[in-house]
């Protein structure tokens, strides 16, 4: 058992604020492992502001999905975007990807086993098969490379210990929740296993469209995964994986809000309930297969390679008024395949450590909408496609000063190419050529009326997102750092560009950056009962891509532009305290405070800065309060918790709209029993039981307000048996 140099008051200050009492007992908070820096340590030792789940962990809190990590998490939000089930809305720090369209790019990025997932579509990722979640805040540009200014998202999956297992895992809840994962591995030969996990997610809506009785938030969702390890040797090891998701879930149309402009339709009496003219058809698509090849070439060298290609398909429908009549209604498709190749060298020494490689990315992103405004007798197509290329190389350096002093050395230089197609015309009539087959009557017209967008293009940028840190061991069991990071958003083209309104459309958009500096300490208290690690950060972004969308009635088309506008600062804290109050009694603290500020934003030659407010999904402030007290019973153990999450309010756009929310109090409890053989566990959990009612998403636009809601209070079931 580690001891304490000396007694810290400021552990205790924080504990008995919060209510806390003390006892003596031998109890220790589990050491937790990460590979934030792509390399094993302990969560305690690395330099850079995470937070770690395990596979206990992640039951004990209920977590279904990724949205369900925001909570647990300071200053972020992950959460399910307007109009599906799988597509995520990711935001660290102030910095993310508010629309998911096609050819834009994430800003915090996700990562499945460190291979990088590039779209959003399907990156809620339902949890299964795995061992741990793990969160980076602010900008990893030189380990992780473009699109993670904000931070990334690491999932990571089970290796195989070549058992032979099986495992069944169900859950049962309300809205007729129906959920099943089978899970098993079994050891080929002394050299060789294989493991694979299919999971089934079924559950009714909250609501429905009144006219068709159609499911509206409901969930049909089927994954699946397989993976073959080879370890040839005590020095080779060989994984091939593959996964698929298919979504079929009903598409998600939004709430009206207030009266229609056209015509006499009013809000319902339900949030989760729409009268929308448009099919519940949807369909996401995602899949992967990947090679993983890890090589310990020496005591002090391990070589690693990642190959992988992933592909998606979406099909979806959106609409605007939610009503029963064409007058703005969204019908969509995206298509994207990626392929990566990393090969990485870790070295260690006595006094330092070295991560080094080469990335390479090569995807193309393509799809198409129509903008039907019945209210007007035309439709606007859109349609494009982007092709990518990436080629990165980075190294990160870390050197021992002296026994306490360390020195952290980082960088990357990217190199992006890329080349898009964006078409955008006008048609008389309701729904174009590309999807007639959504309309029982009579289709636009073959040819449009006026052309707006028609043009291809390329552009390449090179950028270096440098990285520079001291961290220093006061004693055994605190650490102290200071950091500098920085990160960037790869360029791009509009593919809503109007090019007949903005000419400049065509040159496309610049990369966006941000430099952060950091300071934090992270310390064990109390002979390890108290877990306390605290982050201050400022960071300055710059070139922000800001989206500008204007209609005008005049030429009947969207105006619509991405420019390198903007530039902010964002400043703020974290704090993470987990405490063994007694051997039994655990505390979970998290807070997170972000202050965002627009310096400048650019529109037609005017800063108009002050018109804007807050950052979007990004609340003030965020915290949580947890309980967990675990207790002896029938040869097991059960684990209860209870939680408070609170988070500000949020702004849905850039500018402030009558979409925003207030802050929201949501009330968490679960209870979780353990068998004593470790064979099976069941876990009942219940979220949201105040039953509160909150937006998280929303359109505005013609004067059509819908809102988009998070989940009504549910109550689940699940247990999981291993034979």
């Amino acid at each position: 058992m580690r001891k304490l140099n000396k007694f810290n008051p400021l552990a205790v200050g924080v504990m008995i604020a919060c209510g806390a009492s003390f006892s003596y007992a031998d109890t220790q908070l589990e050491e937790v492992t990460v590979t934030a820096q792509k390399r094993e340590q302990s969560l305690q030792e690395v330099p850079v502001a995470v937070t770690a789940f395990g596979e206990d962990a992640l039951i004990e809190n209920g977590v279904a999905d990724l949205s369900d990590i925001q909570k647990l998490t300071p200053n972020t939000t992950l959460q399910v975007s307007r109009g599906t089930n799988s597509t995520l809305t990711a935001y660290i720090r102030g910095i993310g990807q508010q629309d998911p369209l096609w050819g834009f790019e994430p800003g915090v990025g996700i990562y499945v086993d460190d291979i990088y997932v590039a779209r959003p579509q399907g990156a809620v990722m339902d949890v299964f098969d795995v061992e741990r979640i793990e969160v980076l805040r602010g900008p990893q540009g030189a380990l992780y490379g473009k699109n993670t200014i904000g931070g990334a998202v690491k999932y990571v999956t089970k290796k195989l210990s070549g058992d032979t297992e099986f495992s069944v895992r169900g859950g049962i809840g309300s809205y007729n929740q129906r959920d099943l994962i089978l899970s098993g591995q079994t050891g080929l030969s002394e050299k060789a296993a294989v493991g694979f996990a299919v999971a089934s997610y079924q559950r009714d809506g909250y609501g429905e469209n009144i006219h068709t009785g159609a499911d509206n938030y409901n969930k049909d969702i089927l994954s699946g995964r397989v993976s073959l390890e080879f370890t040839p040797n005590d020095d080779l090891w060989v994984r091939v994986a593959a996964d698929t998701t298919k979504d079929d879930s009903n598409a998600r149309f939004g709430y009206l809000m207030s009266n229609a402009p056209t015509g006499d339709e009013t809000p319902l009496g339900n949030v989760y309930d729409h009268e929308s003219n448009m099919p519940s058809d949807n369909s996401v698509e995602t899949g992967g297969i990947s090679l993983v090849a890890e090589w310990k070439a020496s005591d002090s060298i391990t070589v690693k390679s990642m190959t992988s290609r992933r592909t998606g398909d979406t099909v979806t429908n959106i609409d605007f008024d939610s009503i029963n009549r064409p007058d703005f209604d969204v019908p969509a498709y995206y298509e994207d395949e990626q392929f990566t190749q990393e090969f990485q060298l870790n070295w260690s020494g006595d006094k330092a450590n070295l991560v080094t490689g080469i990335y390479y990315y090569d995807g193309t992103a393509e799809g198409g909408f129509d903008a039907v405004l019945g209210m007007y007798g035309i439709t606007q197509n859109v349609s494009g496609a982007v092709d990518t290329q990436s080629l990165a190389v980075y190294a990160n350096y870390e050197y021992a000063l002296t026994d306490a002093l360390n020195m952290t050395l980082g960088g990357r230089y990217t190199r992006d190419e890329k080349s898009g197609d964006v078409y955008k015309a006008n048609f008389l009539g309701l729904y174009s050529p590309m999807f007639a087959d959504h309309y029982d009557g009579t289709p636009a017209s073959a040819t449009p009326y006026a052309v707006l967008t028609d043009y291809s293009n390329s552009d390449e940028w090179g950028q270096f997102s440098p990285k520079a840190g001291l961290n220093y061991q006061i004693d055994e069991d605190t650490m102290v750092y200071g950091s500098f990071s920085s990160g960037f958003k790869s360029g791009g083209f509009d593919m809503r560009g109007d090019a007949s309104v903005n000419p400049e459309t065509v040159d496309g958009y610049d990369p966006e950056t941000a430099d952060t500096f950091e300071i934090g300490i992270k310390t064990q208290l109390l002979e390890d009962r108290v877990r306390l690690n605290a982050t201050a950060f400022h960071t300055n972004y710059e070139d922000m891509q800001v989206t500008v969308q204007s209609f005008s009635a005049a030429t009947q088309s969207f105006s619509s532009a991405v420019l390198n506008a903007g530039e902010s600062e964002i400043q703020g804290f974290e704090l993470e305290m987990m405490a063994a109050i007694t051997d039994r009694l655990t505390s979970n603290l998290v807070l997170g405070y972000t202050d965002a500020e627009y310096i400048e934003v650019i529109n037609a030659g005017e800063n108009i800065a002050d018109l804007w407010d807050n950052f979007q999904y990004s609340p003030q402030k965020t915290a949580l309060g947890q309980l967990s007290y675990a207790m002896d019973m029938a040869g097991g153990e059960l684990v209860l918790n209870g939680s408070v999450s609170y988070r500000d309010g949020i702004q849905i756009y850039a500018a402030p709209s009558v979409l925003d929310e207030g802050s929201v109090t949501l009330l968490d409890a679960g209870a979780t029993f353990f068998s004593g053989d470790g064979n099976w566990q069941v876990s009942l959990q219940g979220k949201n039981l105040g039953d509160e009612t909150y937006r998280n998403a929303g359109y505005n636009a013609f004067g059509w307000v819908t809102g988009y809601y998070g989940a009504p209070r549910t109550v689940a079931l699940t247990g999981s048996y291993n034979f």
